[in-house]
């Protein structure tokens, strides 16, 4: 170990704890010049010999370091990370170069922040799912977001303080991705919140506090932004902390004005700056600045909710939601370029280069652009499809897909192909996802149990895109090619139509921002106004019309302000005595409804069971008595949905008489319909349970619905399930009910519940304490459902459907109870018709209809044969028709219209004509052969072809005039359209362009 040197220990204080001396290796002369300095607690021992030991809750990560433009030489290096919160990282200028090891790792910061929060009375919880519990966004955008309806006051708070690391996705700016040094998809939030407990004061000292002694940041490198007119914050950052003025920056409120979306709780915000180079001084200095600064800390000041029509109401009580982006302050603390560096992104990147074999340290800015895309992209796909985001061509499914497939594109310009092991058929993301798995332990545990499931959707989509990849490659090359072309005769600037950026879109895959970015290198414009009226016409045409509970009710906000959460009573009874706390009509609170009006009505208490995790809502009556066994009013419920946090909406219709607030009712739910629903929910435990049995373990819920009449299961699974493997599905389901079993419900901590392998339902927000409901030996899982209390109540589970509804998700429909009954007994009665109708047992109903489909096809094709001969003997009398065009080459031309003649025929007629007829012929023939259809087909001869004239391209043209369009070979091809009466006009067109074409050609 000669040439190493310990620095004599240098004393720092750390936010009065102990004192922590320092440890500072040294390279001698003969290796290259570099110190690097480590703090070692104050019971720190080092021994430096063979093995290079560290004790006291230190680790080497790194022991040799070959670094040197001197052959042969070599630079030792240590780092050592410390695994209690008192290890501080010395803040010094950053280098050049991104060391291989982190002073400080990104996990103990996460770790330092919940404690620094957690010893200020906070409580850790834990992320929420990227998939919100909020209509109102598409994907969790900020750590604010679990917490929204306690902000507005639509929910209780369960503590007063919070503290969490969320994880967040964002694309609205997915094109600055890697090439800024901050910009990201996906990343964590650290937040500390306040629930009407803490304001301002508290909120800055302990940001102050945390970045200055926790971190140890120097507070000459902090910088601070206020709102415009928020004196009070600035006075705090100033008077109390001070702060330097010219180091308080006043913004507007683009800048320093946070909404958490078009509605919800908005304020005022304060941030705080990390100056890079605080060499530049205070003159001009603009935070905005991004060579310069970062911002790493943002402290909202919650004390408005912004409402539909943009105006602003105070919350009930006043909140704090601060941010903390992890990835911006291991950046700061790791002494590196950019976020891009840290160990949270950077072995994902050197993954991506070990597979491109290009090293990252020696790549140009373009490739390391590139391999900061796959960096980050990958960590949003992983986590993403581990939250049940399942890549499809709307919404959610979209934004992953297209975070793929730009991807997929990145590694191919970085020379990755195949999946690296040879087989260049094959995906490459699943082995750079294996390390965002590997590194996710700390940020959400459930990824490392979802990995196959997640790694085989990543490879099936990888291939998916894969297979039409090239193909779309070339045609988006062709089309640039062509607009610059087309720009240059012209004049104008070059420009892609929507319709060209459509068919790659829909026919290619290719996510139109994919297009944009190749347009945008090659200097093409889109005309995206055209590309978003394809899509909306593809959207007409193709999606069915959704529909989304609104949050909030009309002009009823302030009336369930004033109301508190709904008793449920639905577990242990079907009827109970409530209160009526308040009637809506038209999204508007009345004192009193009349009847025949539709209404919705809020109780103190209830029986109803109300819409969430699947099952629908309970129906019902309810009654106002008048006396014994007489009802002064009658209300038939048709739906119980949930609002504002845990309010019950009763919806329904005034029967009889009139319903005012504060009326005593009595609540009465239909003990039919809720059976129905209870063996529905119980039979979709058990399916989820055997579907895991018989096609593995990685499947999982993907959506829900159990309803009287059936019940539907969404799961993920990338193919169709076989006969026999549904056959198994139902048996064994069929085997728990007779099993008689009787389901355990209990109520417990949800870690206790995660810890004895309890299954989430799919789009759940659960509390710390939640509902679990057991199938012994079967099935256990979070839900607060209702259920049957033994499964022989389920009496028979038959599945009616399995198909695909979206790449990767299949959809199970299926009957128990009495909708079991009620399908095989009208499965029955067809049976009996059937056999009634063909004469047989029905045992031999199978092979009487196959013998009678046999029957009917060789009569169909006898019928065509006809048929054939028929067109065969008309075309031959037309013959006599053809003329010639031509001087040097005497070229033969048959146009003519065939009548109602079917579209097999009409090709059997052409063939026939071109073939009797001398070589070169061109025949094109054209029918009617039903309402609203026209075909058409061209058969040229070979010396007609060799003249460069083919039959699908002129085909095609011809059959545009009719409505419609076809292909083919140079030498036969065939068409259809929509518009018969446009036909005679489209044979005329036929006949002039080929003698016109032929003439010339001939000549």
């Amino acid at each position: 170990m000669e040439g190493l040197k310990l620095a004599d220990s240098l004393l720092y204080s750390h936010g009065g704890k102990p004192l922590i001396p320092l440890v500072t290796t040294t390279t001698t002369s003969r290796f290259t010049s570099r110190t690097t300095t480590f703090l070692k607690p104050a019971n720190f021992n080092l021994t430096l010999g063979t093995g290079c030991r560290v004790y006291a809750g230190c680790r080497v990560r790194t022991i040799l370091h070959v670094h040197s433009n001197v052959k042969g030489s070599r630079e030792m290096r240590f780092s050592i990370t410390n695994t209690s919160a008192s290890m501080q990282p010395v803040t010094t200028e950053m280098v050049e170069d991104k060391p291989k090891d982190f002073p400080v790792s990104g996990d103990s910061i996460r770790r330092r922040f919940l404690e620094f929060y957690a010893s200020r009375s906070h409580k850790v919880l834990p992320s929420s799912s990227l998939v919100p519990d909020d209509p109102t966004v598409l994907l969790t955008i900020a750590g604010m977001l679990q917490f929204k309806p306690i902000f507005l006051g639509k929910a209780p708070r369960q503590v007063a303080r919070a503290t969490t690391s969320q994880k967040c996705i964002r694309t609205n700016d997915v094109e600055n991705v890697g090439r800024t040094s901050r910009h990201h998809t996906f990343f964590e939030m650290l937040g500390n919140f306040s629930f009407g407990d803490y304001f301002k004061r508290e909120a800055i000292n302990w940001a102050w506090e945390l970045s200055t002694k926790e971190f140890m940041l120097p507070p000459e490198r902090l910088w601070i932004s206020v709102f415009e007119d928020d004196d009070e914050a600035f006075s705090i950052w100033h008077d109390e902390l001070g702060v330097p003025v010219e180091r308080i920056k006043r913004m507007g409120e683009d800048d320093n004005f946070w909404t958490s979306g078009v509605t919800g709780p908005c304020g005022p915000c304060s941030e705080i700056y990390y100056d890079f180079e605080p060499q530049r001084g205070y003159s001009d200095a603009d935070l905005g600045d991004d060579s310069r600064f970062i911002e790493f800390y943002n402290l909202v000041f919650m004390q408005y909710n912004k409402k539909d029509d943009g105006s602003l109401e105070p919350l009930k009580q006043k909140n704090i939601d601060t941010g903390l982006g992890l990835e911006r302050m291991a950046r700061i603390l790791q002494k590196v370029q950019n976020n891009y560096e840290t160990d949270l992104i950077y072995p994902i990147i050197e993954k991506a280069s070990e597979l491109a074999m290009i090293p990252y340290t020696k790549a140009d800015e373009h490739l390391k652009t590139n391999f900061k895309i796959i960096g980050d992209h990958m960590r949003a796909i992983v986590y993403l499809l581990s939250d049940g985001v399942v890549p499809s061509n709307i919404g959610r499914g979209y934004v992953v897909r297209r975070l793929i497939r730009r991807a997929v594109r990145t590694g191919r310009i970085l020379g990755i192909k195949g999946d690296v092991k040879g087989n260049l058929e094959g995906a490459f993301l699943p082995a750079i996802a294996e390390k965002v798995i590997e590194l996710s332990t700390q940020i959400d545990s459930d990824v490392k149990s979802r990995a196959p499931r997640i790694l085989d959707e990543l490879k099936r989509e990888e291939l998916r895109f894969v297979q039409t990849l090239e193909r779309g490659e070339k045609l988006l090359d062709q089309l640039l090619t062509n607009a610059l072309l087309s720009s240059k005769e012209s004049g104008s600037a070059p420009c892609l139509s929507g319709k060209d950026a459509f068919l790659l879109y829909d026919t290619f895959g290719f996510p139109i921002e994919i297009t944009m970015e190749v347009a945008e290198e090659r200097g093409v414009s889109i005309d995206m106004n055209s590309f978003d009226i394809e899509m909306e016409n593809q959207r007409r045409q193709s999606q069915a019309a959704h529909s989304a509970i609104k949050l909030t009710v009309g002009n009823s906000s302030e009336l369930t302000e004033s109301i508190s959460d709904t008793e449920f009573l639905g577990y242990d009874t079907l009827s109970a005595r409530a209160i009526v706390k308040g009637l809506i009509v038209e999204g508007n609170p009345v004192m009193q409804v009349s009847e025949g009006s539709d209404v919705e009505i809020l109780l103190n208490r209830t029986p109803f069971y109300a819409e969430s995790g699947g099952q629908i809502g309970d129906h019902g009556f309810l009654y106002v008595s008048e006396g014994e066994s007489k009802w002064r009013a009658v209300v038939e419920i048709k739906d119980v949905q949930k609002s504002f946090g845990n309010i019950f909406v009763h919806k329904g219709k005034i029967r009889e008489g009139a319903m005012e607030v504060g009326t005593e009712v009595e609540a009465a739910v239909d003990a039919k319909l809720r059976q129905r629903a209870k063996v529905h929910h119980t039979a979709t435990h058990l399916l989820q349970a055997a579907l895991k049995s018989v096609i593995g373990q990685e499947t999982s819920q993907a959506g829900s619905l159990v309803a009287f009449e059936r019940l539907r299961f969404d799961f993920n699974f990338h193919r169709p399930l076989q006969d026999h493997e549904i056959m198994e599905v139902e048996e064994l389901i069929n085997r728990w009910i007779g099993d008689a079993t009787d389901l355990e419900t209990k109520v417990m901590p949800l870690t206790d519940a995660k810890s004895a392998g309890a299954i989430a339902m799919f789009g759940e927000k659960y509390g710390e304490e939640v509902r679990v409901v057991e199938v012994p030996g079967v099935s256990m899982e979070l839900c607060g459902g209702t259920h049957v209390g033994n499964t022989s109540e389920i009496r028979g589970f038959k599945i009616i459907s399995e198909q695909g509804i979206a790449s990767g998700v299949r959809r199970i429909e299926a009957v128990a109870g009495e909708a079991y009954i009620d399908y095989m007994n009208v499965r029955d009665n067809h049976m009996k018709h059937l056999c009634s109708t063909l004469k047989v047992k029905s045992e031999d109903v199978t092979s009487r209809v196959e013998s009678l489909l046999e029957e009917l096809r060789m009569m169909r094709n006898e019928v065509s044969a006809v048929r054939a001969k028929a067109a065969v003997y008309k075309a031959s009398t037309l013959a006599s028709k053809a003329f010639s065009v031509g001087t040097s080459t005497s070229i033969r031309i048959l146009v003519e219209n065939m009548d109602d003649t079917d579209a097999d025929s009409l090709k059997s007629a052409a063939e026939y004509l071109v073939n009797t007829l001398e070589n070169p012929v061109a025949v094109i023939l054209g029918s009617s052969p039903g309402e609203g259809k026209v075909s058409l087909v061209a058969a040229f001869s070979p010396g007609v072809v060799d003249l460069g004239i083919q039959a699908g391209k002129f085909i095609g043209s011809i059959a545009k005039l009719c409505g419609g369009g076809g292909g083919g070979r140079p030498n036969f091809a065939q068409a259809g359209g929509k518009k018969p009466e446009n036909l005679c006009n489209a044979l005329e067109k036929a006949r002039t362009d080929l003698v016109a074409i032929l003439s010339e050609k001939a000549s």
